[in-house]
Parts: structure tokens; sequence; C-alpha cells
């Protein structure tokens, strides 16, 4: 078997492939490069590729037309949005993904997020570095924070992610609230509706998926409902907030605060007004960008497409 992989990949998992097929290691955070699917199909086809495994390529209709080799395609994420599940279906094309790959990268952000929120860490970094620190006592009244311990942490949608985002709240001395119309949660988890969740949670963080349902479900009369004093942490999808309610919000300080992780463009448009205010937290859509990810992915894959071949043999 050949096999091509396009996303990065533990070396440890290309080394157990190798044993059994040849494989080409091409990650695109090398070779900054986005296949086009249909001269992606060419190259399949003239190499006689039967595996490949991806991150961020599309791998669409035409990838799968005869005379395509393909039989496995590794997807390195949670979602399948990525492959034309139909035409692999039809073709014979076995699929695999790696749910909750990042779970727990996504989490340990959202606590880090809740931690700098609380704590300010980001504006006295900024403080010191600026050389506006001056005065050894003024930073014990102007950068004064908020303990996490004995607060409330609202999470929307108790999925993997948020399940490892409330446990870990748990563990800081927070109390939980939960709002999922599926809930399986664990019993520190107090469930409510979203308008309690939203009323008195110091701290709300969304981890739903994208859907209809969900599109929009932060405007204006939820951010109303939060305390002033809280916090709206999003690492989950920018189309479930009103981003210019939230701007709105930030501007009058009808909130104390946000951070955000995703945003309607990647990168974020130069006048965006959220680059022009001081109680957000930006980031650059890295929520699962760590070496665990890809290591934890890369053993999915590689499990899943040694199984694969054995069947095969």
């Amino acid at each position: 078997m050949k096999a091509l992989i396009l996303a990065p990949f533990s070396q440890k998992s290309i080394d157990q492939l190798s044993t059994r097929m040849s494989v080409a290691y091409e990650p695109w955070t090398e070779t900054k490069q986005l296949w086009d699917p249909a001269e992606l199909a060419v190259r399949l086809a003239e190499e006689a590729i039967e595996v490949v495994i991806v991150e961020i390529d599309f791998l669409f209709d035409e990838v799968f037309e005869d005379p395509s080799p393909l039989k496995f395609i590794g997807l390195c994420r949670n979602a399948t949005n990525q492959v034309d599940l139909e035409a692999a279906v039809a073709h014979g094309v076995v699929v695999v993904n790696t749910p909750g790959r990042n779970a727990n990268a996504v989490a340990e952000l959202t606590i880090g997020f809740a931690f700098a929120l609380a704590r300010r860490i980001l504006e006295s970094h900024t403080y010191v570095s600026s050389g506006r620190w001056e005065d050894p006592l003024t930073p014990y009244t102007e950068r004064r924070g908020t303990e996490l311990a004995g607060k409330t942490l609202g999470v929307v949608g108790l999925g993997t992610i948020g399940k490892r985002v409330a446990r870990l709240g748990h563990a800081l001395g927070m109390r939980i609230l939960g709002y999922d119309p599926y809930p399986t949660a664990p019993r520190y988890v107090a469930m409510s509706t979203l308008e309690e969740l939203l009323t008195h949670s110091n701290v709300v963080t969304l981890h739903v998926p994208e859907t209809p349902e969900t599109i929009g479900m932060i405007g204006k009369r939820q951010l109303a409902l939060m305390q002033p004093t809280g916090y709206l942490i999003n690492t989950a999808s920018a189309a479930l907030v009103d981003e210019a309610a939230l701007v709105e919000a930030l501007q009058a300080r009808r909130i104390a605060g946000a951070a955000l992780d995703v945003y309607e463009t990647h990168p974020v448009v130069p006048n965006s007004p959220l680059l022009k205010l001081d109680n957000v937290i930006l980031t650059p859509h890295i929520g699962g960008a760590t070496a665990e990810t890809i290591e934890r992915y890369s053993q999915m894959i590689t499990r899943d497409l040694l199984q694969f071949a054995r069947s095969r043999s």
C-alpha cells in the first residue's frame, strides 16, 4: 500500500505505518500548501496512492472518481465536512476521523482564559512591559483581580470538551452550571436553562457545535442577562455569538470582558472593532494547537489504518 500524509503527524506513528506500507510525509505545516481537490485526485491516480491522511485539505467527489485507487481516508479532525462522505461510501472508501483529539487542549485554553480574565494577566503584563509601572503600590488597586474559587462557571454544551472544562472548573472549587438539550452531566454539574446560566454565572464558556439551532444563540438579549462583572469565553464557533452585540456590550462595560479564539474571518480583518477593545483577549484560533493533539490524532489514525491494513492481508 502507498500512503500520503498531508497532516502534521508524529514520527513514532509514521515509523509504525512504514512497517506495513510506503509512506510519503508532506505535512501542510512544512509545504504551506492546500491541495486543489482535482489536482490531488490526479496525483492519487498517477501514483496509485490508496491511503491519504489530511487535516486541512478537502476531499470532494472528484477525488473518488475512477481511476482513483483510494481505499482509506484518515481525517485528523472531529468534524467530517471536509470529505464528501456520500461519494466515499459510493466508491467503497473507508473514512475515519478523530473525535476528541483536541478536547483537552481546548479545555485547558478555556481555563487559561478564565484565569487571564479574572486576574487581568494580559493587561498587567502590558502595564509592566510598557514601562508604566512606576509606583509599587498602584497595582494593588488598579490591577486587583478576582479568584475563580467560589465563583460560578456556566458551561454551555456538555460534550467532550464541555465536560472537561466542567471538571477542571470543579477542581478549582467553582460551582458549575450546565446547559445542554441532551445532557449526560457529571454529578457536580447543576443543569439549568440558558437564561438561568447566563444570569447566575461569573464566567460563561461556549462549547456547542455550529448548527441552525445554535447560530446566534448569544445575542443582545442574552448578553444583557449576564452580570456586569461576568466574562464570556468562546473557543467553539464565531457564529454562536452576535459579534456586533458583543462589541457593544464590551464597549459599554455591560460585561467585564471576553476571550475569543474564533472569529468571523481567519485572520481577523484589520478594521475589526474587536481590535480596539481593552477588555477582550484574542488568540489566533489555537484551541487545539498543541503537540499532544498531534500525537493523539496520530495514534488514533494509525490504530485504525493498521487495523484496515490487516483486514486486507
